[in-house]
């Protein structure tokens, strides 16, 4: 069987990324603020499902010394499928990649995401 999610190697645009907060939980964003935070991502992933947004995990930071995991977000209706799991493996992947030697990653979780999170150190 194929997989039904296909994971983007790009942060999700501004309409998607402000609907995913909301849906799963998050603070809203204003459309503005969205506009001018999206583009200094330093890496991010949109899973879509028929083509559909439905999940979302975002790096920032400064590119050197201190990176910061935002936004990981995934629909109520695709939870539980460890959607969760592989947005933060790419995320890892790419900083473990990609990040310089001796640079800070942190990550601030509330609730039962901070189970997910654990699994990654943190």
């Amino acid at each position: 069987m194929s997989d039904p999610y296909a994971i983007l190697l790009t942060p999700p645009d501004v309409d998607d990324y402000r609907r995913l907060r909301v849906v799963a939980g998050l603070s809203a964003k204003s459309e503005e603020s969205a506009r001018l935070g999206l583009p200094n991502t330093w890496f991010g992933v949109t899973v879509l499902h028929d083509g559909h947004a439905i999940g979302m995990g975002r790096i920032i930071g400064d590119g050197g010394t201190a990176f910061q995991i935002v936004d990981i977000a995934v629909e109520p209706a695709h939870q539980g499928k460890g959607l969760g799991k592989r947005i933060m493996s790419v995320l890892m992947d790419h900083l473990h990649a990609n990040a310089p030697a001796g640079a800070y990653v942190s990550l601030i979780a509330d609730g039962d995401a901070q189970h997910l999170y654990a699994k990654y150190g943190f």
